[in-house]
């Protein structure tokens, strides 16, 4: 089974289970007379609206590529857990206000062992559900899944802070209601801006994984011919597809057909590995004792003494215009590239004999 429909089929049970828990809560408040208990029931077929957008969204998001949008819907996951997010957030700050009511103006519960007994089915029901679906969505490395089973588990520890504080009422008559209640809505505000942080940095383009990078730049390397892996870049639209970019420096003396084979297996392997559609850049290493390959070790050598420089290739000799070109990449604490740059064409100039020298600095975008 892929993993939209593994998502799907957690959230039917999200839909199922709050069904079911709507359905006995209703039965119990009608034959009870009790009117809240009703309400409460309503309540939970509202608990499964989380489980109903996840499947939307899910839904949408496998939807094929389109002229429209060529990289398909694929971060349509990403606003689902938002809005997810966003209803946890809601219930933080409704159970807050609902919170400071009962601080400024205490109301002594009152449970029959009718209503004693909802409650408790309610909390491990929820609790057993909020685990399964938070769990699965980890596995599947679903956001919305995770906002879900984190709403469920929200809702039972609000009912046991209600139930708690009643004990504790009935007990010592000492109100806490309100207290733990705005204790519990503000670690469930805390949470839903935690959830909210994955999908909008997603969104935004967060960092990818440092494991991923090291994986990719082993497995590039070690194929014949590839002398260095440069200008990782990777784009993320959503869990299943990732577009990419990257340069491999090789022998000067490689031909393109040679060239050609070896970027198609990297473009291959990382499709097939990684789900990312790469297109690759080559940089090509001067070799023997040609002039270039001279003026190579000397800019290299140089530039190697530099402080603050954390990489340096793309290494290029047009011997047509006397220019020579090179990348370097600084490391952090250098935050005005072209004084950097005024700073390292000083330092290479006695060594170039008038050469025209060109720097361009990039920046890691994923180490």
């Amino acid at each position: 089974m892929d993993r939209s429909k593994q998502i799907i089929r957690t959230s039917v049970v999200g839909i199922v289970t709050n069904a079911l828990l709507a359905g006995f809560k209703a039965l119990v408040g009608l034959l009870a007379h009790s009117v809240a208990i009703v309400l409460d029931a309503v309540n939970n077929l509202s608990d499964a609206l989380s489980s109903v957008i996840t499947i939307i969204g899910t839904k949408l998001s496998v939807k094929p590529a389109d002229r429209k949008h060529p990289f398909g819907y694929g971060r349509v996951e990403y606003f689902t857990a938002i809005i997810i997010s966003v209803i946890v957030l809601t219930t933080g700050v409704t159970s807050l206000v609902e919170s400071v009511k009962k601080i400024i103006d205490p109301v002594q519960p009152e449970y029959s062992t009718v209503t004693l007994i909802v409650i408790i089915a309610a909390i491990v029901t929820k609790v057993v559900l909020g685990l399964y679906v938070r769990g699965r969505g980890k596995k599947l490395e679903s956001d919305a899944l995770i906002a879900s089973g984190s709403d469920a588990l929200f809702d039972a520890i609000i009912t046991l802070a209600t139930l708690i504080s009643a004990g504790v009422m009935l007990i010592w008559n000492v109100s806490l209601d309100g207290y733990l209640g705005a204790l519990i809505s503000l670690v469930i505000i805390k949470a839903g801006f935690e959830m909210l942080s994955s999908p909008i940095n997603q969104l935004l383009g967060a960092r990818v994984s440092p494991e991923l990078i090291h994986q990719i730049k082993e497995e590039v390397t070690a194929m014949e011919g590839v002398q260095g892996v440069f200008d990782i870049i990777l784009h993320g639209y959503g869990p299943n597809l990732t577009i990419g970019s990257l340069h491999i420096s090789v022998p000067d003396t490689m031909n393109a057909y040679r060239i050609h084979g070896l970027t198609r297996e990297i473009t291959e392997t990382m499709l097939a590995r990684h789900g990312i559609v790469m297109t690759v850049g080559i940089y090509a290493n001067a070799t023997g004792d040609s002039k270039s390959a001279q003026l190579q070790n000397t800019v290299i050598k140089t530039l190697a003494g530099e402080e603050h420089i954390t990489q340096v290739h793309a290494f290029y000799y047009n011997e047509a215009e006397n220019r020579i070109s090179i990348d370097v990449v600084p490391d952090l604490s250098i935050t005005d590239d072209q004084a950097f740059i005024q700073h390292l064409t000083e330092q290479l100039a006695p060594v170039l004999s008038g050469r025209q020298i060109s720097i361009t600095i990039d920046h890691n975008y994923s180490d």
